[in-house]
């Protein structure tokens, strides 16, 4: 198979906007104290139905455990979550979001979406639509593959 003009371009522009929208929502991160791999178990814990365990964060995240520690060590010194014991085990630590830690949460949500928003506002409703079908598509083939 060849790649063509077009291929090259759809990835290099996948790529492109995947690094300009991660800078862009690390912008706002840094802003509020956040790097991305604090904002990723902060919004895992926000989003649990039930405090997760260190372990499951880290499943969770696709991160090893060891790296995650130094995270949650991070967010629990700024008050954002807590660490507390399983009543079914002791040694469990299951991680708690704070009251700071879910107004943080909340506000950084708003923000994103509000980027979000003014990013796609920028461009046809019907463009996004089939853009997102094809994202999904290809995200759907890399998994299969």
């Amino acid at each position: 198979m060849t790649f063509t003009d077009a291929d090259e371009r759809f990835v290099q522009g996948l790529h492109g906007a995947s690094r300009a929208w991660r800078a862009a929502l690390e912008r706002q991160l840094k802003a509020k104290g956040l790097t991305a791999a604090g904002w990723s178990a902060l919004e895992a814990v926000a989003g649990s139905a039930a405090p997760p365990s260190q372990r499951e964060l880290a499943r969770l995240l696709g991160v090893d455990g060891a790296t995650l520690v130094a995270t949650i060590d991070r967010l629990a010194g700024r008050n954002l979550v807590q660490r507390t014991a399983a009543a079914h085990d002791r040694r469990v630590k299951l991680i708690v979001l704070t009251d700071e830690g879910g107004a943080l949460a909340q506000s950084v949500r708003a923000e994103a979406g509000a980027l979000r928003r003014v990013m796609l506002e920028r461009i046809d409703a019907r463009r996004v639509v089939v853009a997102a079908e094809v994202l999904e598509e290809l995200r759907q083939g890399l998994e299969d593959a």
